[in-house]
């Protein structure tokens, strides 16, 4: 057994970040964050090099730190909105689908943990034709990715120990938020550090019906 099978061999449910993980909504996402630099006079290229993974608020905040509250919920209801009105483009990410079914078939539990508002997260899986038996949104919790809130609320709903869960990540913020949860940490996309590290979620459907198959055997 592979390293990776080693640690994957302990997992008992699966966690999954939504944007560039479990979704490709990339147009979707530099789309929004482009419309939304333009307004206020920032650099396009800029934002687009920080938006994913963050929370919208984290974001604003990092390009208008001096803003008001009230300004800030302003804007990020406003990007809420035209985030929302825009699933263009928004697909499953390669092997998503696969994945899925795989998980039905093996009863295995599942979620999605996401830094995305409720509203999005369930528009994007829809348009992705994903229907996660639970969401985890930044409205669910006070603190979002990096902090490790989303996933301990996934692994309580889920009704599994965070040791034996394994979150799938693709961004740093992700990464850092599970291994905070006492989590097993899939990267994907090449995304480290991580206890298993895969090209795509092809790889890990792989990785993971063979460690079934060698536990059941």
């Amino acid at each position: 057994m592979t390293p990776y099978m080693n640690h994957l061999a302990l997992c008992r449910a699966l966690l999954f970040d939504m944007d560039g993980t479990l979704v490709d909504s990339k147009d979707a996402v530099e789309s929004a964050w482009t419309a939304w630099a333009r307004d206020n006079d920032l650099d396009p290229a800029a934002v687009l090099s920080v938006c994913h993974g963050p929370d919208a608020a984290t974001t604003v905040k990092r390009f208008l730190p001096n803003i008001s509250p009230a300004e800030l919920a302003s804007h990020v209801a406003a990007h809420l909105e035209r985030e929302c009105a825009d699933t263009s483009g928004v697909r499953p990410a390669p092997g998503a689908r696969q994945l899925v079914e795989w998980m039905h078939d093996c009863d295995m539990p599942w979620a999605v943990v996401t830094n995305a508002h409720r509203r999005l997260a369930v528009a994007r899986l829809g348009a992705a034709g994903i229907r996660p038996p639970v969401i985890v949104s930044f409205d669910d919790v006070e603190r979002g990715k990096p902090e490790p809130d989303g996933y301990l609320l996934g692994v309580r709903r889920l009704g599994a120990e965070p040791r034996k869960a394994a979150a799938v990540e693709d961004s740093s913020s992700g990464l850092e938020a599970a291994r905070a949860a006492g989590m097993v940490v899939v990267g994907v996309g090449g995304a480290q550090p991580a206890d298993v590290v895969c090209s795509d979620l092809y790889e890990l459907h792989r990785l993971l019906a063979e460690t079934v198959v060698r536990r059941c055997s």
